[in-house]
């Protein structure tokens, strides 16, 4: 896992200590410090006596999410790798569920679902759309690209094996959207494992529809900029016209359903991921994400 100024990273490893393993199944934990100074490593160590497996506490002090996976990715020794976000909590079969799932499909990357835990004080209508939670997205029953935040990978994969994340991306994020791309537009295979679960509360900052407006429109640019490397000329211009058509169907739709605040903001989000992908198609620099000081 990869950790800046968290201290919910408490009930992160807290929640890996329960986990329920098959015996012949050996495990060890790292966790890569993002943080220009080692602030993690006091908690860390803290936790070492509480855990029943070993920790490795890794500073990698460049504020670029991309360096801490990579980190992570260069230090593993294992023959699968998983990621877990530092404000998330894992269910007792997070793990088990994961690498049953790799080890059976003969996949190269796992992902499993987050479910968003929202406290009382966010919008009924958030709550309701569950816009936070994490699932996989299938284009035409295939998952074509992943996250980091409930992963696992097959360290042996030749698709795995040597691919490292953009650290060009590492401030902006769309680091793992381009890693699990590149994956698959090269063969390989990413499968799903619903059970393998993970909750992630949802913190009053990011509680709010600014929030997911900024992070729909920067997926958005993350997503213009990967097609348009792989496009030039009529090619790019005719993504360029697609993302601009939805963009104005969106919009319309974002206001004949102004009523239903569920469907409307998911419309303007929409929206706003068109809008996003409009930009990184025409190459414009994508928002920094990382790098910041993020809310806890």
């Amino acid at each position: 896992m990869c950790t800046f100024r968290r201290p919910a990273l408490r009930e992160t490893l807290a929640s890996l200590f329960a986990l329920r393993l098959p015996a012949d199944l050996d495990v060890r934990l790292i966790v890569a410090d993002n943080d220009a100074e080692p602030t993690a490593h006091e908690l860390v160590h803290e936790m070492r006596g509480r855990s029943p497996f070993e920790i490795e506490y890794v500073h990698c002090p460049k504020s670029n999410i991309s360096i801490a996976r990579n980190t992570c990715l260069n230090v593993s020794e294992a023959d699968y790798l998983a990621f877990i976000d530092d404000d998330e909590v894992a269910s007792s079969a997070w793990l088990q569920e994961l690498f049953h799932m790799i080890s059976t499909t003969g996949a190269d990357a796992v992902l499993g679902p987050v479910r968003a835990i929202y406290d009382d004080d966010a919008p009924g209508w958030m709550r309701r759309g569950n816009l936070h939670s994490t699932m996989p997205v299938w284009v035409r029953g295939v998952i074509k690209t992943g996250y980091t935040c409930n992963v696992i990978l097959d360290m042996h994969s030749p698709h795995i094996a040597g691919r490292r994340f953009d650290l060009r991306l590492g401030q902006s994020g769309g680091e793992d959207t381009q890693f699990f791309s590149a994956m698959t537009e090269e063969g390989g295979r990413i499968a799903f494992a619903p059970a393998a679960l993970l909750c992630e509360p949802v913190p009053a900052k990011r509680a709010s529809f600014s929030w997911l407006c900024t992070r729909r429109f920067r997926s958005g640019q993350t997503h213009g900029r990967i097609l348009s490397e792989k496009q030039e000329g009529i090619g790019r211009m005719s993504q360029v016209g697609l993302a601009l058509s939805k963009f104005v169907y969106c919009t319309l739709a974002a206001l004949l359903t102004a009523p239903a605040p569920v469907r409307r903001n998911q419309f303007i989000l929409r929206a706003l991921l068109h809008a996003g992908a409009l930009t990184g198609l025409l190459g414009i620099r994508e928002i920094r994400q990382y790098g910041l000081m993020e809310p806890t």
